[in-house]
């Protein structure tokens, strides 16, 4: 069953973050509580961990680009 990877409820409602670093790339395995994705917005840095064990196969959304709170990442499978 496909996990996705959200962005979780940011400081302020509407705040935008921006992908930082994918530690972990399309096509490898990761273990569920691993990090996955470091994301980060004008005051700190978020480190967010993989939903569920299994192959990241999609990464919507890639380093460097603005996205915000709620916006589905990538995908587990």
């Amino acid at each position: 069953m496909a996990a996705e990877i959200v962005v979780p409820q940011l400081g302020n409602e509407g705040e935008e973050a921006e992908v930082t670093e994918w530690v972990a790339n399309e096509g490898s395995s990761v273990a569920e509580g691993e990090i996955v994705v470091v994301i980060s917005t004008s005051k700190t840095e978020i480190e967010i961990e993989a939903p569920a064990s299994g192959t990241l196969t999609d990464i919507y959304v890639a380093e460097g680009e603005l996205t915000k709170t709620g916006s589905v990442l990538g995908k587990i499978n």
